[in-house]
C-alpha cells in the first residue's frame, strides 16, 4: 500500500508538472511571437528614421504628435512628409505593441517567469523616453544631441527586446559562457559608439563640411577609425569560434551574417564617401546594416551558444522518471 501510494503521488505530481510546463509554454510562445514582431518593427523604425534624416524630412511635419494638425495629412503629403508621418506611425505601433505585451505580462504574471513583467516595465519606460525624444527633435529643431539620443534609445529598445526573446528561448541555461558573452559585447559596444559618432556626423553636417571644405574632419575621421577595432573584434570572435569547433558548428549562421555585414558595412561607408553623401540608398543601407549588426551581436550574446533541449525532451525525462 505504501509503495502504491508513493507511486500514485509521483504520477500525480509528474502529471501536474507536465501540465504546468505545457500551460506556461503556451503563454511564453505568445510572448516569443510578439517579441519577434517587435524586433522587426524596431529595425524598420530605425531604418525609416535614418531615411527621414537623410532626406532632411525631420521637420516635414512642423507639429507633434500630429502632422499639420491631422493624423493623416493628405493635403500636405509628399515624400518628405510621408517619411516623417510613417516614422511616427511606426513608432506609435511599436509603443502600442510593447504596451500590449506589458499588459499581458501583468495579467499572466502567475504563469510566466517573475522577471518578465519587470523587464517589460523597463521596455515601456524606454518607449516613453523615446517618444519624448521624438517630440524634442521637432521642438528643438533637430538638435544634434537630441537626434543622437533618439537613435541610441531606439538601439537600447532593440537590444532589450532581443535579450528578452533569447532569455525566453533559453530559460533553462544554468551556466552560460561568460567569456563568450564578454567577447561579443566588445564589438556591440564599439558599434554603439560608432553609431553615436555617425549620428553626430550627419546631424551636425560635419561630413559635408569635411568633404567640401576640408574642415571639421575630426568626427568623420573618428567614425572611420572605429571601423578597425570593430573589424578586429569580429575577426577575433570568428577565430575563437573556429578554435572552439562546437561554437562554430552551433552559431555558424550568425557568424557568417556578421562577416557579411561587416564587409558590406565597410563597402557602403566607402561608397557613401565616394559619392559625397549624395546617394541616400548607400546611407540608408549603412543604417540598416548597423541595425542588423547590433541585432545579431545581441542575439549571440543572449542565446544559448549550444543546442538546447526542447520541451519534448524535458517531458520525456519526466515520463521516464514516472515509469521508473
Amino acid at each position: 500500500m505504501v509503495f502504491e501510494s508513493n507511486l500514485l503521488c509521483k504520477i500525480i505530481g509528474s502529471i501536474h508538472l507536465i501540465n504546468n510546463q505545457l500551460y506556461k509554454s503556451k503563454y511564453l510562445t505568445i510572448f516569443k511571437r510578439l517579441g519577434s514582431h517587435s524586433v522587426l518593427a524596431l529595425i524598420a523604425l530605425i531604418v525609416i528614421g535614418g531615411a527621414t534624416r537623410v532626406m532632411e524630412a525631420g521637420l516635414a511635419c512642423p507639429d507633434w504628435p500630429l502632422c499639420y494638425g491631422s493624423f493623416l495629412p493628405f493635403n500636405h503629403m509628399n515624400l518628405r512628409v510621408f517619411l516623417e508621418w510613417f516614422h511616427r506611425l511606426d513608432a506609435f505601433l511599436v509603443g502600442i505593441l510593447i504596451l500590449f505585451k506589458f499588459a499581458l505580462s501583468i495579467i499572466w504574471k502567475n504563469e510566466i517567469p517573475n522577471w518578465l513583467p519587470k523587464v517589460y516595465s523597463l521596455l515601456l519606460f524606454l518607449v516613453i523616453v523615446q517618444g519624448s525624444f521624438g517630440a524634442l527633435t521637432v521642438i528643438n529643431l533637430l538638435d544634434s544631441y537630441t537626434v543622437t539620443g533618439h537613435l541610441l534609445i531606439a538601439f537600447l529598445l532593440l537590444i532589450t527586446t532581443i535579450s528578452i526573446n533569447q532569455n525566453l528561448e533559453n530559460e533553462d541555461i544554468e551556466e552560460p559562457l561568460i567569456w563568450w558573452r564578454l567577447l561579443l559585447f566588445i564589438p556591440l559596444l564599439l558599434t554603439l559608439i560608432q553609431s553615436f559618432i555617425g549620428v553626430r556626423l550627419s546631424s551636425t553636417w560635419s561630413a559635408h563640411i569635411c568633404l567640401s571644405f576640408n574642415k571639421q574632419c575630426l568626427i568623420l575621421n573618428t567614425h572611420k577609425l572605429f571601423a578597425f577595432p570593430i573589424a578586429f573584434s569580429i575577426l577575433l570572435i570568428i577565430a575563437t569560434a573556429i578554435y572552439k569547433r562546437d561554437l562554430l558548428n552551433e552559431n555558424w549562421k550568425y557568424l557568417s551574417a556578421l562577416i557579411f555585414l561587416l564587409f558590406s558595412q565597410i563597402a557602403l561607408g566607402v561608397l557613401s564617401l565616394k559619392t559625397n553623401l549624395n546617394e541616400p540608398i548607400f546611407i540608408i543601407g549603412h543604417q540598416l546594416n548597423a541595425s542588423l549588426f547590433i541585432a545579431i551581436l545581441t542575439t549571440l550574446i543572449f542565446r544559448n551558444p549550444f543546442t538546447k533541449k526542447g520541451l519534448n525532451n524535458s517531458l520525456n525525462s519526466q515520463m521516464v522518471g514516472v515509469n521508473s
